[in-house]
């Protein structure tokens, strides 16, 4: 079980870089006026949803480890509004803070996994 939780931390991992690396690849875009986030930026954040619930089911489920789930349920809260954004500016395109808001909650994922010990 030890292979799977490393081969779903790769592929959190690579959604996050999907979607950091969308968002700063349409930033110059979202200077000017509306901007639809990418079908990239939709993946990312659905692969990082996916592969983050996978692993915290393989974590507890098959390995026994304890899993603080207050970080958790930051973290899931934190994914679904930067997803809630990305869908609603898939339909119409979003206005320059809405779309930085999807970047800001992006590196905010990241600063609680990473400094949330």
């Amino acid at each position: 079980m030890e292979f799977v939780r490393h081969l779903l931390l790769f592929f959190h991992f690579v959604g996050l870089a999907v979607l950091i690396g969308g968002f700063l690849a349409q930033l110059p875009a979202a200077r000017p006026g509306p901007v639809k986030p990418s079908t990239g930026m939709l993946h990312g954040a659905l692969t990082q949803l996916v592969t983050g619930v996978a692993l915290v089911g393989v974590l507890q489920g098959a390995l026994d480890a304890e899993v603080n789930n207050v970080k958790i349920t930051v973290k899931l809260l934190v994914v679904l509004a930067a997803l809630v954004l990305i869908l609603v500016g898939r339909r119409r395109p979003l206005n320059t803070p809405a779309f930085m808001a999807i970047g800001a909650l992006a590196l905010a994922n990241v600063a609680v996994a990473v400094f949330w010990t």
